[in-house]
C-alpha cells in the first residue's frame, strides 16, 4: 500500500468522526458534552494512569496469556507498522485515540443506554465493536489485546464521561507501542 492509500485511510477516519460531530451538533441539537467532551479537569488526568496500566497489560498478554493459549502476535504486521515513517505512526496514534474514542465510546454508549436504558448493553455493545474492529489484518490473536484495551477504555469512559481522559489513556497505550520504536 503507498503512502497516499495509508493517508487515505486515516483520513476517512476524521471524516466519520466530522459527520458524527455534525450529527450531535445540528440533527440531535445536543452538546458535545453529551458525548463526554467537557473541558480537561483534574480528573481528566486519570488517562495517565489508565494508560499506563494499558501499557502494562500488554506484554502480560504477550508472554502469559499468548503462550498458554498457544497463539503469537503478528510480527509480520508489527514491523510493517513499525517500518513506516514516524510522521504516519503519529497520525495513527493520534487518529486511533480521537477518532476511536469517539466513535466507539463517546458516541455509542450514551445513545444505547438511551435506547436500552441499560449500561451493561452500551458497554458490551460498545466493546465488542472496538475489539472487532481490531481484527484487520493483526488476527485473532491481537483481538486478546484490543478486547483487553476495550476493557480498559470502556469502564474509564463509564466512570469519568470524560473523552479526553480516554483519548489521552489511549494515546499513551498505541504511542508505546507504536511510537518508542
Amino acid at each position: 500500500m503507498c503512502s497516499s492509500d495509508l493517508v487515505g485511510r486515516e483520513v476517512l477516519w476524521w471524516v466519520l468522526v466530522a459527520i458524527v460531530l455534525i450529527y450531535i451538533v445540528f440533527v440531535e441539537r445536543l452538546p458535545l458534552s453529551s458525548i463526554g467532551f467537557k473541558r480537561p479537569s483534574w480528573g481528566t488526568l486519570w488517562g495517565i494512569p489508565a494508560g499506563i496500566l494499558l501499557v502494562i497489560g500488554v506484554p502480560i498478554i504477550y508472554f502469559v496469556v499468548f503462550p498458554m493459549l498457544h497463539l503469537h502476535m503478528n510480527s509480520a504486521e508489527m514491523a510493517k507498522l513499525t517500518s513506516m515513517p514516524f510522521w504516519y505512526r503519529l497520525l495513527l496514534v493520534t487518529r486511533a485515540a480521537v477518532c476511536e474514542e469517539i466513535l466507539f465510546r463517546g458516541y455509542p454508549i450514551p445513545r444505547t443506554e438511551e435506547l436500552t436504558g441499560s449500561t451493561w448493553i452500551a458497554a458490551v455493545v460498545s466493546w465488542v465493536a472496538f475489539t472487532a474492529a481490531h481484527l484487520g489484518s493483526w488476527g485473532w490473536a491481537q483481538l486478546i489485546v484490543a478486547g483487553y484495551g476495550g476493557v480498559i477504555l470502556t469502564a474509564l469512559y463509564l466512570w469519568r464521561r470524560d473523552l479526553v481522559c480516554n483519548m489521552m489513556a489511549h494515546f499513551i497505550a498505541d504511542g508505546a507501542g507504536f511510537l518508542l520504536r
